[in-house]
């Protein structure tokens, strides 16, 4: 095959392969060659004249002067309007337009119409959007989360411990057995109350997680679950120890904390293995249990499972799921250290 012939056939291929919509059309506008992708996009036909861009329908023109906004100024690489279709609806589309020959006879021009669709570009923005949006949101629940935390622990929590302490004083003070037995009372009741407000608090926000960083914080929850969980030994293992940004710590945290949950919940298991790794620059976490299982595609829409992707989503990492009846569940998650984080304000502060 000659190379003339070798340029035509990729020539041929990128027409008719290309994405963005080509139009070959005269001056007048009628279509003498077109592209499946202008053809798919558009729905016009070879024969059918290209209607003017929602723009160039509305600007006013002077004497003379072309309708067509691209070709009345050559100088205009590309232009972003809407194009009416042949199904009658409107698209957002970028073109360009290009005088490409001029009949000597006729004088006839035909120009090149590159049409570019801006639904996928537009729909890529909105994700992006409704991805910030939904973290940003994340973020702020956490640090109203850290407020009311700090406010049970050093508001509440230190009002009840004055409260107790003036009981014990009363006890001193006031020698009377019946008062005595009834402040106890009132005191075991108050120690509830606290351990509670405490409880809250921990779930709330761990104190640990901005004092002394993941790692501490997931063995103190670990140890909370192995109480809740007698019957069901916890293996932990982890090769750093280091601080991670407070971005990857809380969503880390939290996603640890919500598998947790949801063994303690569903599972029945009676062995669960964690482990968090740091391999290269990323963090590699696992949690398996041989617990009951569950069937994925009925589990989908759960909302725990849903907030957990999400969290890892929103630190760019990635996470797979592997679950079967009677099997257990095994969760493995991979997180890029070196984050890119576009607003610093969600520090330890």
């Amino acid at each position: 095959m000659v190379k003339q012939d070798i340029e035509k056939l990729f020539l041929t291929n990128i027409f008719y392969y290309i994405q963005d919509g080509i139009i070959v059309m005269t001056q007048s506008r009628e279509i003498v060659k077109m592209n499946p992708a202008a053809e798919r996009l558009s729905g016009w036909k070879i024969g059918d004249k290209v209607p003017y861009c929602s723009f160039c329908q509305q600007r006013k023109l002077c004497d003379g002067e072309e309708r067509c906004y691209l070709i009345s100024r050559e100088e205009v690489p590309y232009f972003l309007s809407e194009m009416p279709t042949y199904h009658g609806n409107m698209i957002d589309v970028e073109m360009s337009t290009a005088l490409i020959f001029e009949d000597d006879e006729s004088k006839e021009k035909y120009y090149l119409l590159v049409l570019r669709d801006q639904a996928l570009k537009k729909n890529e923005e909105e994700a992006r959007i409704s991805k910030l949006m939904l973290k940003r949101l994340t973020e702020a629940k956490e640090m109203e989360h850290k407020r009311l935390a700090q406010e049970l622990h050093d508001g509440v929590g230190q009002s009840l411990f004055s409260i107790a302490i003036a009981l014990d004083n009363v006890i001193t003070r006031v020698q009377d057995i019946k008062l005595h037995e009834y402040i106890n009372e009132v005191r075991a009741e108050l120690g509830k109350v606290m351990e509670d407000v405490k409880s809250y608090s921990q779930q709330l926000r761990p104190k640990s997680l901005d004092e002394l960083g993941l790692i501490p914080t997931i063995i103190s929850l670990i140890q909370s679950s192995e109480k809740k969980m007698s019957g069901s030994t916890f293996h932990f293992s982890y090769n750093f120890n280091e601080r991670l940004h407070p971005l990857l710590e809380i969503n880390l945290y939290r996603v640890i904390q919500e598998a947790l949950h949801n063994i303690m919940k569903y599972s029945h298991a009676t062995e669960v293995n964690i482990k968090v790794e740091k391999k290269a620059d990323t963090i590699f976490i696992s949690i398996i249990d041989n617990g009951v299982g569950f069937q994925l595609d009925e589990k989908k829409e759960g909302l725990g499972l849903k907030h957990m992707q999400e969290r890892i989503s929103q630190i760019q990492g990635t996470m797979v799921i592997h679950s079967d009846l009677n099997h257990g569940t095994a969760i493995t998650m991979n997180v890029p250290m070196n984050m890119e984080v576009e607003d610093e304000s969600f520090n330890r502060g």
